[in-house]
C-alpha cells in the first residue's frame, strides 16, 4: 500500500486515492494572508482535476481574512466578476488527515494570471531565481503560539476579553507544565509527524500557555509548506480539543509577541553548503555576508511582506525580543539577524524580525529574495552589533516602518521588490496591506476610550 508521502506525481496521486477506497479527497490552496482554503472534491472531479486543473473563484484572493472584499485591487473585484482562476494540484504535497480516518489532503496553487500574486507562486519564482544563480535554498520555520481555554463561541461572547491561557504565569522551558499537558503536547507532536511537518523541539515559552515549535529543515519550498500547514492544523487540533490558538504577533500588551522566526541557508547546485568558511571571521564565507547585507538593506523596504498585519507593529517595540532596526549581530537575540556560526552544515542566519502572523511563503520569498540580491550585488553589511541592540542608535535607513501603511509604501517603491517578485504582486499585495490599515482607522479602540471619552 502507497504511503501518502511517497506520491510524486498525478499517477501516484489517482493510484493512493484508489487504494484507500477513497470517495472524496480534500485540496487546499493558501491566499494572500496565509489561510487554508479549501474543499471536498469527489474522485472522480479530482482525477480529471490532476490532468487538467481545476476552477476556483479568484474571490480567495480579493478579499480579507475576515471575507470582506478589497475596493481597491485590480486583479479582481466586482469589475471583473470574481470569475474562477485556474488552479494545479499539487501530487507531491500529499498528506494524511489523521483526524478524518484515512482521507487526504493535497496542496494546490493558481496558475495563469492568478500565479502571479499566488503565494506559493512567488516563492517558486524566487527559487527559480536562486537556482539560475547556482543555490538551493534551505529553511526551517520556528513558531511561537499561545493557546487558550476557549472555544470560537467562548472568545466572541467574551468580546476576545479575559481569555484563560491554557496554563498561567511566566515559566519558559518548564518541564512541569510540558508534564502536566503530556496527552495535549504527544497528540501535537504526533499530528504534525503524521503530516510530515515533523517538530525538531518543542518547548514552553515565556509567558501563559506559550509554546515555541521548531519545525525540521528542509528544502525552502517544502519548508514554508510545512509551516503552512503547521499553523493551519494547529488551530485545527487546539480547536477539537475545545482549545483556541493564536498565531497573532502580539495578543497582549502584557506579554510578549509570538515570533516566527526562520533560519536559512544555502548549498550549491552540487549540494555544498556555501555559507561556512573556517578562514573568515565568525566562518562567514563571502557569499553569506552578502546574503545578510542584501537582507539587511532590504529589509526596511519589504517590511510589509513581512509584519504585514496592523498587529505586527505592536511587536516591534524594544525589549521583547522583537527588532526596531534592521541590525546584525553574530548570536545575538536583539538583533533583527542573528548570524549563527557552526560547522558548514549548521552554519545560518536567523531571519528575527519575522512573527507568527506571517504568510510563510511570503516571508520566505522576502527573506531569501533580499538575500540573492545582496549576493547578486555584493553587499557588504553593517557592522556586527555587540550587545544589546535596543541600547545602540542606527542609521536611519535602517529604521523599519513603524506602521502598516509606511511599510506598504516602501514596498511600493521598492525597484528589488518589482525585479524579483513582479509588478502584479507588489501592486496586489501593497493594496491589501492599504486596506488592511484603512480597515483598522475604521474602528474605535478600548485606549482612545479610555484616555478621550472623559477629558478631551
Amino acid at each position: 500500500m502507497m504511503e501518502p508521502r511517497q506520491v510524486k506525481n498525478a499517477a501516484d496521486a489517482k493510484a493512493i486515492v484508489e487504494q484507500r477506497g477513497l470517495s472524496h479527497v480534500k485540496v487546499g490552496v493558501f491566499d494572500v494572508d496565509g489561510i487554508m482554503r479549501g474543499k471536498y472534491m469527489s474522485r472522480a472531479k479530482f482525477v480529471s482535476a490532476l490532468e487538467s486543473g481545476f476552477g476556483f473563484c479568484d474571490v480567495v484572493l480579493g478579499w480579507d481574512c475576515q471575507d470582506q472584499l478589497y475596493d481597491n485591487v485590480k486583479f479582481t473585484g466586482w469589475h471583473t466578476g470574481y470569475p474562477d482562476a485556474p488552479v494545479r494540484i499539487l501530487p507531491e504535497t500529499c498528506r494524511p488527515l489523521p483526524f478524518e480516518h484515512n482521507n487526504l489532503l493535497f496542496l494546490s496553487e493558481f496558475t495563469g494570471g492568478a500565479e502571479q500574486i499566488c503565494p506559493r507562486g512567488v516563492l517558486r519564482r524566487v527559487l527559480d531565481k536562486a537556482a539560475q544563480l547556482g543555490f538551493q535554498a534551505y529553511a526551517g520555520f520556528e513558531y511561537e503560539v499561545f493557546f487558550f481555554d476557549e472555544t470560537p463561541e467562548s472568545v466572541r461572547a467574551k468580546h476576545y476579553r479575559d481569555l484563560k491561557p491554557m496554563a498561567p504565569g511566566w515559566f519558559g522551558y518548564s518541564v512541569l507544565r510540558n508534564s502536566t499537558a503530556a496527552e495535549f503536547y504527544r497528540h501535537m507532536l504526533e499530528t504534525c509527524e503524521a503530516m510530515d511537518f515533523g517538530i525538531e523541539g518543542l518547548h514552553e515559552e515565556t509567558g501563559p500557555g506559550v509554546i515555541e515549535a521548531a519545525i525540521a529543515f528542509d528544502e525552502a519550498l517544502a519548508s514554508a509548506d510545512k509551516a503552512a500547514l503547521f499553523k493551519t492544523f494547529v488551530k485545527v487540533l487546539a480547536q477539537r480539543n475545545n482549545m483556541m490558538a493564536t498565531f497573532m504577533a502580539k495578543w497582549s500588551r502584557d506579554w510578549p509577541g509570538q515570533s516566527g522566526h526562520i533560519h536559512l541557508s544555502l548549498k550549491d547546485s552540487g549540494g555544498k553548503p556555501v555559507f561556512h568558511d573556517p578562514d573568515q571571521p565568525h566562518q562567514m564565507s563571502q557569499t553569506m555576508r552578502h546574503f545578510v547585507g542584501g537582507q539587511q538593506q532590504l529589509m526596511p523596504e519589504l517590511l510589509a511582506m513581512v509584519a504585514p498585519t496592523v498587529n505586527s507593529y505592536t511587536r516591534l517595540i524594544p525589549g521583547f525580543w522583537a527588532p526596531t532596526d534592521s541590525t546584525i549581530g553574530v548570536e545575538n537575540r536583539t538583533c533583527a539577524l542573528r548570524v549563527i556560526p557552526g560547522s558548514a552544515k549548521s552554519q545560518r542566519v536567523e531571519y528575527r524580525v519575522a512573527a507568527a502572523d506571517a504568510n510563510p511563503y511570503i516571508i520566505l520569498a522576502a527573506a531569501l529574495a533580499s538575500g540573492l540580491w545582496g549576493v547578486e550585488h555584493r553587499i557588504e553589511p553593517e557592522p556586527m552589533v555587540e550587545g544589546n541592540a535596543y541600547d545602540h542608535k542606527f542609521p536611519e535607513r535602517l529604521a523599519l516602518p513603524r506602521t502598516l501603511w509606511d511599510a506598504a509604501q516602501r514596498l511600493k517603491q521598492s525597484r528589488m521588490a518589482r525585479e524579483y517578485f513582479g509588478d502584479a504582486f507588489v501592486d496586489h499585495f501593497a493594496a491589501t496591506r492599504e486596506w488592511e490599515e484603512r480597515e483598522f482607522r475604521k474602528h474605535i479602540t478600548d485606549w482612545e476610550l479610555a484616555r478621550y471619552f472623559e477629558i478631551i
